[in-house]
């Protein structure tokens, strides 16, 4: 087990290095544009690093987000960790690795500029109710990391959602939100990039999630290491795949998002982090290898559905996986029977 999670933490390094080079990036153009740094004391320790304050800067942009990044992640270690401890002394049990996934996992699907506090109560919700209360690591049925970033959705939404998508404030007011919740919102359109700029990962949105290209270096990691279930990506891509088509060919005037060209649904939001290394996680999904087909295709399908049916929340992955790992017992067991049936159906015939 020990093994699998460094594996994991490793294939995350890509969205980690990513998550704080665009958080410095999207500050430094938001400055270019007339704002100003979001704290004096990170300013003023970045000027005494001699550093550039220019988007143009790959040093720069990582310093500027490491900032952000690395206190998150601290403060999600401490939390869970604390966590962690106390259940362990009160079940006389040693502490384990568990956390090691979920305390990257958790501050890869913030926003750079959520307040700690609110990053150690998400993270202590998400490991106590998310995995302590059934009873430890392998023990829980949902993903605590989507737990965790639940909570704070719902209980903080004006700090996880909105216009704080950059670790700066721009004097002529311009948002900052995520693309998916400016096209959402009524702009029928994306905001003044590519496809290849949502790809490579230089757009507003939470942390580790804004870069395809990183996503897919961790699930070639996970794939060839055999960690991962290739049938759930898959089964998430096809989903995904039909249900965008299948809503974009039908438009509206009146939602965006069913206008929305299917294929932009996969280098937006949290899909791929979310299929990479959400809806993979091999406690909380289905585990027969056609059970995994249909969680995944059922994942993509609510997404979709979510993002293009109800516009209020663009996003749709982490409510999709986390409606799905309640269903993934009852999948696997639909899977059992209807092959324990197919097996006496073929002895029956065999015999006769």
């Amino acid at each position: 087990q020990k093994r699998i999670m460094i594996t994991v933490v490793l294939a995350l390094i890509p969205c980690m290095l990513m998550a704080m080079f665009n958080t410095g990036y999207q500050a430094f153009l938001s400055v270019e544009q007339g704002g100003t740094l979001l704290d004096s004391w990170q300013a003023v320790a970045y000027g005494a690093l001699g550093l550039e304050v220019s988007s143009t800067s790959v040093l720069g942009c990582m310093v500027y987000g490491a900032l952000h990044f690395v206190p998150i992640l601290l403060v999600t270690f401490a939390a869970g960790g604390a966590c962690e401890v106390l259940f362990a002394v009160v079940r006389g049990h040693e502490v384990n690795e568990g956390l090691l996934v979920t305390g990257v996992l958790i501050p890869l699907t913030l926003p750079s500029t959520i307040p700690l506090w609110q990053v150690a109560m998400g993270t202590a919700f998400g490991v106590v109710i998310g995995k302590e209360i059934f009873g430890g690591t392998g023990m829980n049925f949902l993903n605590p990391a989507l737990v965790a970033r639940a909570f704070l959705f719902f209980a903080y939404p004006a700090q996880i959602s909105g216009n704080v998508w950059v670790a700066a404030v721009p004097a002529d007011g311009h948002s900052g939100a995520t693309w998916l919740s400016s096209y959402a919102e009524g702009a029928g359109h994306l905001p003044g990039h590519t496809f290849a700029d949502a790809f490579l990962g230089f757009i507003p949105g939470s942390m580790g999630e804004t870069s395809v290209l990183a996503v897919l270096i961790g699930a070639a990691v996970l794939l060839l290491t055999r960690i991962a279930a290739w049938q759930t990506m898959l089964g998430v891509l096809v989903g995904t795949a039909v249900t965008a088509i299948g809503l974009s060919s039908i438009g509206s005037t009146t939602n965006p998002m069913l206008n929305l060209p299917w294929y932009w649904h996969f280098v937006l939001g949290g899909w791929a982090f979310g299929t990479v290394f959400m809806a993979t996680d091999p406690v909380s999904s289905a585990f027969t290898s056609t059970g995994k087909l249909i969680y995944g295709f059922l994942i993509g399908f609510l997404c979709i559905l979510i993002r293009c049916v109800n516009p209020a929340y663009p996003e749709g992955m982490m409510l999709a996986i986390l409606f799905m790992n309640m269903f993934a017992p009852l999948i696997d067991h639909a899977v059992v029977r209807a092959n324990i049936r197919r097996r006496a159906a073929r002895y029956v015939r065999s015999s006769t």
